[in-house]
């Protein structure tokens, strides 16, 4: 298939710049995965839609506040976002502006209670930096001074931070939020699980590439970023019981979903175990574990939306989108929500 069938017109007023208040009042589009059928609930509908004996699948990976404003001794304003640790303190960043900071220069942040020092600048123009500070952790200096890494196409600054985390988030390691769970609360969730509806954990950290576009015509050309995940053995059992009981595993988003296929794609079934992934799914690529799918409403040739459409069909993804659009849903990380079965 070509990048361009899976284009749509989106006006620009329905990218969500904020999230729903309270979260889970977001709007949610039922979608049937095999006759297309769509339905207009809202997120907080959910316990009417699920069964008990129902299995969601959360990733509960927590953003890092990753983003860095600080200065030189010159005065000039640089920015760090830090991308993954390469050793102890030394850390792979985004720098702005990267030309200008050349091998040696200092960064100042805050109070000067955290610095950070180019050590070298990387073939892709990425820096490694080696970062100084005067607490037990870096952790806690970004929890000082960083702010969260938001998708370029969200402009407002947050007020608060944790609006841009899952009310289930843990561990620390993700450059983007999971974002089709944090529709969820903690009174939503505490109701799904007294009604029979099970709740399992896994992890799998989200990169920066993420947001990279597709940039070549034949999507099976595009290769995909890698990404660490994590399923205990609790987990797995979690799922592989709820398969032999005939309850549906539904992934809690697009990073959940292939976290479950590509384990179940190396081995046969969901057994505990960690690596790397750079699976990619596309309409033509089979699904070996989930039964259903909660998302948001992603950007036009993405890999996000190819992977919807290979779960549910072209023609009923992008007729979805398309009435999405009509019926004026709010779209991207903030935006509203799809429950696909």
């Amino acid at each position: 298939m070509l990048k361009k069938d899976f284009w749509f017109d989106l006006p620009p007023e329905q990218i969500a710049q904020e999230p729903a208040e309270p979260r889970d009042a977001a709007r949610l589009m039922v979608l049937g995965r095999q006759d297309g059928h769509i339905e207009h609930r809202v997120f907080h509908d959910l316990p009417d839609l699920l069964h008990a004996g129902d299995l969601l699948v959360v990733n509960n990976s927590k953003v890092l506040p990753a983003r860095l404003i600080g200065s030189k001794d010159t005065g000039a304003v640089c920015e760090l976002l830090l991308l993954h640790q390469v050793k102890g303190d030394e850390w792979e960043c985004l720098a702005k502006p990267g030309k200008r900071l050349k091998e040696g220069a200092v960064i100042h942040f805050g109070d000067g209670s955290l610095t950070a020092r180019i050590l070298q600048t990387l073939p892709d123009g990425n820096k490694r930096v080696e970062f100084s500070y005067d607490t037990a952790t870096l952790y806690e200096k970004l929890d000082q001074f960083g702010r969260m890494p938001l998708p370029p196409y969200i402009t407002k600054q947050l007020e608060d931070q944790s609006q841009y985390q899952t009310v289930y988030a843990k561990e620390l390691g993700s450059a983007a939020a999971p974002t089709a769970g944090l529709h969820f609360t903690p009174e939503l969730l505490d109701t799904l699980q007294k009604m029979g509806v099970g709740v399992t954990q896994v992890t799998l950290h989200v990169g920066l590439g993420t947001f990279r576009p597709v940039k070549e015509d034949d999507i099976l050309d595009h290769v995909m970023h890698s990404e660490w995940y994590s399923v205990s053995e609790e987990n797995a059992e979690a799922i592989r019981r709820t398969k032999a009981n005939g309850g549906r595993v539904i992934a809690v988003g697009t990073t959940s979903c292939r976290t479950l296929e590509a384990v179940a794609e190396k081995y046969g079934e969901i057994r505990a175990c960690c690596g790397d992934t750079d699976i990619f799914l596309y309409p033509g690529k089979p699904f070996r574990c989930i039964d259903g799918l909660i998302t948001n409403f992603h950007l036009p040739e993405s890999t996000l939306i190819m992977l919807v459409a290979g779960f549910c069909g072209y023609e009923n993804t992008m007729h979805a989108y398309k009435v999405a659009v009509e019926e004026k849903y709010r779209f991207f990380s903030f935006g509203d929500a799809m429950l696909i079965l």
